[in-house]
């Protein structure tokens, strides 16, 4: 019984792992595009599915907390519930306050990730495409900085720009590593 002869890919070299990168890359990049596109909607949409996240998990956070109100640190979980769902419900009334909140929010994130990324393609090297990771590490920072620099007046339309500029930048170095590794 050979099993290595019985499976069949379609793509000789690819191995499925490399194709769910590729994948992911090219959603990344699909994504980037039409938030750049589109930055001030895609602002508003960032806003409003994280408001509506958060009010889930508000009331998730209330369901467990009464669910486990005999157990110690019941007031600690029904106001943390309360306080995430007050969060989501503010952002879904208010989305312009919401997306000024979540650009220093993206900002910080962009700036964590800016300052990992270089982590990881230090790790990477010397494999090809390691510059695109400290590339993108870099582009993130940039961002972060800018975000910050034009906070709050510019936040609807800066914000979903920025983000697609990165989600663009992961998309090209997610292909591109996953096209040089076998």
């Amino acid at each position: 019984m050979n099993f290595p002869n019985q499976i069949k890919d379609t793509h000789p070299g690819a191995a499925p792992s490399h194709r769910w990168q590729i994948a992911w890359g090219l959603l990344l990049i699909i994504a980037g595009i039409l938030a750049v596109l589109m930055p001030g909607i895609a602002a508003l949409a960032t806003a409003l599915i994280f408001g509506w996240l958060l009010l889930l998990a508000g009331g998730f956070e209330i369901a467990y907390a009464m669910q486990t109100r005999a157990a110690k640190g019941f007031g600690w979980k029904l106001a943390s519930g309360t306080l995430t769902l007050l969060l989501g419900l503010g952002i879904l009334v208010m989305p312009l306050a919401g997306v000024a909140s979540l650009a220093l929010l993206v900002g910080g994130f962009l700036f964590a990730s800016g300052i990992t990324r270089p982590v990881l393609a230090f790790h990477l090297k010397p494999r090809p495409g390691w510059g695109w990771v400290l590339f993108d590490g870099a582009l993130s920072i940039i961002l972060a900085l800018l975000i910050a620099l034009g906070w709050p007046q510019s936040s609807l339309a800066v914000i979903g720009l920025l983000t697609g500029l990165s989600l663009l930048s992961t998309g090209i170095w997610r292909i591109v590593l996953a096209r040089r590794f076998d």
